[in-house]
């Protein structure tokens, strides 16, 4: 071995033995005759002291080290004096006086100093992302998604579980977005592609027998990017047989519980069990299907209360032949009526660009409402608003007025922006929560048919299987989310396994017997061999470790992510292909695509 400590490693138990370290130079300081070298490696960092007097050879290195070089020390263990030790290392204690040192590579000046503190471009570190990594707060994430996942794995190994890896190679299958697709070279004109999930693999598994199957899975999908999402991610894949909602949802939370509980012993939880929402309740009172309950701020239906008003906008809301499906829900802002005109018209552009038309609001004054809409309302109905929303003096009420779909994104993402500015969110909470009663089926309004809310093989509850054909719309899915601190972390469903309510499924979604047959042949030949009942969830590995380390962004806990343009940078991935390569692959380039490769050739 090169050394025999790591730069984290040594304490003041230490003073007096000799010792080798190995590791990149972090900083350099010449006081005209002492040399300080910080060594730093992924568990720390030791300060190395170079003393001509004591060692004039090992000082001349001393001399050549600069940034970044990769070096080797040798080394007695001196207790720094009392002055000198630094409380906010964890080798604050020692430091090294160097008898021998030796540089193992040299290295050119980094494009940007490795440390936390300094700022960098975001295309700057990941094209340079083996020098990003180097970052003390990224390889802690690294570190910290290491131990969910190693936890995971020994959780459910203790649970019965059995890892399945399942192929990557995969058919194209409708999952919700577009696949990636890869040319056959031996099969001309077909493809294969990357999974989207292991959804009817794991199907398959319970169909096999294997009752509980996990997998730490690679999935991949096709379609825009944002903070949250990448092209290639991670998910916790599990599946259970024998089971219902219940069994799935309790095995589920005790494993939060207990990952959260280890790995994250500092945080606190909101509520344990954790409390349960349906998807109606979620919308209505938070704006969101995964709502954010660190703080309350709900959303209160004003709609009854104001369905005789003389104001225009509630009543054209209110009237079902100028807007179907409409609603009026206020949200109150506690202690912003102070708010100027600005401020409020800030507010005001968040709800148009969300689709509104406008926002309707009013300051709450000493048991009045004053500003904005106030002099449309009647007493009663002002009197009736501030009992709903148990509005205080100082307080400012906003409005929202249009169809419920719009109302409650509107007012839901205001909610947010006004927790960022009051300073609601307790970074040591971690606000779990399931959300369940999903519809089965939503409208596709472009293609004038229904589309599965979830998958085709979401199972509706027993009491709406009658409402298939009547009702699709009141159909309410076995599914469930699970939901904290506005994250969606997972997801999952009790599966359809039976014959008959599978072919109304797929009747209902307008997927006739042939495309059933050539998307979905082999599984639904495989559920006429005796298919278990059946269910499982998904988790996003990303964003749980996203949360857990409190990164704003998904490429933080990813060691090699792509750009949000789904561009790597490092690789400069996608690149061209030569047309050798593209001929054995059947695969002619036209438009666009063989004018740039022309141009480059």
């Amino acid at each position: 071995m090169l050394r025999t400590h790591t730069a984290g490693e040594l304490r003041a138990s230490d003073v007096g033995t000799t010792v080798t370290l190995a590791g990149w130079v972090h900083r350099r300081r010449d006081h005209g005759g002492l040399i300080f070298v910080d060594i730093r490696d992924r568990y720390g960092l030791t300060q190395a002291v170079f003393n001509p007097s004591a060692s004039p050879d090992a000082h001349k290195i001393g001399e050549q080290m600069r940034g970044e070089y990769v070096v080797q020390v040798t080394g007695t263990v001196n207790a720094r004096p009392a002055e000198m030790k630094n409380p906010n290392l964890s080798t604050g204690e020692i430091e090294l006086f160097v008898t021998e040192a030796k540089v193992l590579n040299a290295a050119r000046t980094p494009p940007f100093m490795i440390s936390d503190g300094s700022t960098v471009g975001e295309e700057m570190r990941l094209k340079y992302r083996y020098l990003d990594l180097r970052r003390p707060d990224l390889q802690q994430n690294l570190i910290l998604r290491h131990k969910v996942i190693n936890f995971i794995r020994s959780w459910l190994d203790r649970q019965n579980f059995i890892e399945v890896e399942t192929p990557i190679l995969l058919k194209s299958t409708p999952e919700g977005a577009r696949d990636f697709l890869v040319p056959s070279r031996l099969h001309p004109g077909r493809f294969y592609a990357l999974p989207q999930s292991p959804q009817q693999l794991k199907q398959l598994l319970m169909v096999s027998g294997f009752d509980r199957y996990f997998q730490i899975a690679r999935c991949f999908r096709d379609e825009d990017l944002r903070g949250d999402r990448q092209p290639e991610f991670t998910q916790l894949d599990l599946e259970m047989s024998f089971v219902d909602m219940e069994d799935i949802l309790a095995l589920n939370e005790q494993l939060v519980i207990d990952l959260v509980t280890t790995v994250m012993p500092d945080k606190r939880f909101f509520q344990v069990p954790f409390p349960r929402l349906t998807y109606d309740e979620a919308m209505n009172r938070y704006g969101s299907d995964k709502p954010d309950l660190r703080f309350s701020l709900p959303l209160v239906d004003v709609s009854e209360m104001l369905k005789g008003s003389t104001f225009r906008v509630f009543q054209g809301a209110l009237d079902p032949t100028e807007i179907p499906n409409g609603t009026v829900k206020v949200l109150r802002a506690p202690g912003l009526g102070g708010y100027s005109r600005k401020q409020i018209e800030e507010l005001e552009a968040i709800a148009k660009e969300l689709g509104a038309k406008g926002m309707a609001w009013a300051k709450v004054e000493d048991g009045a409402l004053s500003g904005g809409i106030a002099k449309f309302l009647s007493a009663e109905e002002t009197k009736a608003l501030l009992a709903a929303t148990e509005a205080e003096s100082g307080d400012l009420l906003l409005f929202g007025a249009d169809r419920w779909n719009v109302v409650v994104q509107v007012l839901g993402r205001l909610r947010l922006e006004l927790a960022a500015r009051l300073k609601l969110r307790d970074p040591n909470i971690f606000a779990y929560a399931w959300v369940i009663g999903f519809p089965l089926v939503e409208w596709n309004e472009e293609e004038n048919r229904w589309d599965a809310m979830h998958h085709p093989f979401t199972s509706p509850l027993d009491q709406d299987l009658e409402k298939m054909e009547s009702d699709p719309g009141a159909v309410r899915a076995k599914a469930y989310d699970l939901v904290a601190n506005g994250w969606e972390l997972a997801g999952g469903s009790i599966r359809i396994y039976r014959r008959d309510v599978q072919t109304r499924m797929f009747e209902l979604l307008a997927i006739d017997e042939e495309r059933q047959q050539s998307q979905f042949g082999h599984l639904l030949e495989a559920f006429e061999y005796g298919a278990p009942p059946h269910g499982g969830i998904a988790w996003g590995l990303d964003r749980t470790v996203m949360m857990f380390a409190a990164e704003p962004n998904i490429r933080e806990v990813i060691a090699f992510p792509k750009t949000a343009a789904g561009t790597d940078l490092m690789t400069a991935a996608p690149s061209e292909v030569d047309s050798r390569q593209l001929n054995e692959l059947h695969i002619a380039l036209k438009g666009k695509a063989l004018e740039r490769q022309r141009s480059e050739s």
